[in-house]
């Protein structure tokens, strides 16, 4: 983690492998954590002709390994029930051949899950060894199992929405039956994804500031026809605005709690060894104060998770899914360009009497793929706004509950700390 090699560098690097091996060894999809990943999705499969979920993830320094099992009864399929084992580059190989598909153009193609990263949980595992003269035994002792648990909640959350990027492609009627799927899922070498190199890098950022441009006059410089389209885009645009927006609030106020943890660790730390000072007439005060304050810890630690997983991830995912929604109404409006562009060449055509069937042959398929993907659009726009108000109300009531059952938690440790002080 660091360039000198001494003896801090060395623990350093054994805390950090101590927290994946501790990650690893846990059982990620028992039954409680799969109720706690369901509330990171909202997908509801109309069958059970493919069910595909990650059974299990090795997490390792520089990557993640998901194991992939996926269970059919479709004859596409070789078999049915089989497991593969697959890398993040190759979650998003799986997503750039949906959205460079034309066929699914009309379909709002699910976000890819974000990239592992881990860096933070590091980057203060590092601060903490390198504080660790600084602390009490104890004081490190309690933050050294913070960082760990919110490593394995950060690992968890990871876990989550790669496989919910799956189940949405398993539940979607047209985006299961994608040979490119079918390869993900039950082929079992490794597909050869691999990061690109910098001439591939740069021409990657070259197209997307292109498309980014060309989006931006299409999404808010052109007007849409179809006042259902122009209506919906901009309601895109703005909610995504706005979403963006809540969500970095959300991570302010989540940070904030798990600030407040940590400076509860701290004094808690220091009351409970001045309680064991010989010397103390406090000795019990401190000692209680000292419990006191750890169990409010806790809570305020479990407040901040709870904010985090049922608010935060939730903004964040809808943030993607806003993103997915505008990539398709902008494919939309880079279809009606082309038929304008193809409407214009007929005219000309026409006006000098020359390859009036090619632009004629040429101006039908462009409105035949205009209309045909307007009319999957609206359907897959109108789905997503129902899943979208749904996912939202499951996840604001859990989040609503939980704040009010801390809140309770608090209340009650702090008036019965009070009572028990009073009489000591």
């Amino acid at each position: 983690m660091m360039n000198d090699v001494d003896e801090r560098n060395l623990l350093d690097d054994a805390d950090e492998q101590n927290l994946l091996d501790n990650v690893n060894k846990k059982n990620l999809l028992n039954e409680d954590e799969k109720k706690r990943s369901e509330s990171a999705k909202s997908i509801d499969l109309s069958d059970n002709s493919l069910l595909v979920d990650i059974s299990d993830a090795l997490s390792e320094k520089e990557k993640v390994k998901f194991t992939v099992h996926t269970k059919t009864v479709l004859p596409e399929f070789q078999g049915t029930d089989f497991s593969v084992i697959r890398e993040h580059e190759e979650f998003i190989w799986l997503h750039d051949r949906f959205v460079e598909n034309e066929d699914y153009a009309g379909i709002v193609i699910p976000p890819p899950p974000p990239r592992p990263d881990f860096d933070a949980s590091r980057e203060k595992l590092q601060k903490l060894s390198e504080g660790e003269g600084t602390m009490t035994k104890e004081e490190f002792q309690k933050m050294k199992q913070e960082l760990e648990s919110e490593y394995l909640a950060t690992f968890k959350k990871t876990v989550a929405m790669h496989e919910v990027f799956l189940t949405r492609l398993a539940a979607h009627p047209v985006l299961r039956n994608d040979h490119n799927y079918r390869v993900f899922l039950e082929y079992k070498e490794d597909l050869s994804v691999r990061g690109r190199n910098t001439k591939d890098f740069l021409k990657g950022i070259a197209k997307g500031i292109a498309k980014g441009v060309d989006e931006k006059l299409l999404l808010s410089g052109q007007k849409d026809i179809d006042e259902f389209f122009e209506n919906e885009k901009k309601f895109q645009v703005d909610f995504f605005n706005r979403i963006k927006d809540a969500a970095a609030k959300c991570d302010k106020m989540t940070s904030t709690h798990k600030k407040m943890a940590d400076a509860i660790i701290k004094i808690a730390a220091e009351l409970g060894e001045m309680g064991t000072s010989e010397n103390s007439n406090l000795h019990s005060v401190l000692t209680k104060a000292s419990e006191s304050l750890e169990k409010l810890r806790k809570l305020e630690g479990r407040m901040a998770t709870d904010e985090d997983l049922k608010l935060g991830d939730l903004l964040k995912y809808h943030m993607r899914d806003t993103e997915a929604a505008k990539g398709l109404l902008y494919r939309r409006m880079r279809s009606l360009a082309n038929l304008e562009n193809a409407n214009k060449n007929l005219d000309k055509a026409r006006a000098k009497n020359k390859d009036v069937m090619a632009a004629t042959s040429m101006q039908q398929t462009a409105n035949e793929k205009f209309v045909a993907l307007s009319d999957t659009a609206k359907i897959e726009l109108a789905d997503l706004k129902k899943k979208k108000v749904s996912h939202f109300r499951k996840n604001l009531i859990e989040l609503a509950e939980l704040e009010l059952k801390h809140a309770k938690a608090q209340v009650s440790l702090l008036n019965s700390s009070l009572v028990s002080l009073r009489e000591m």
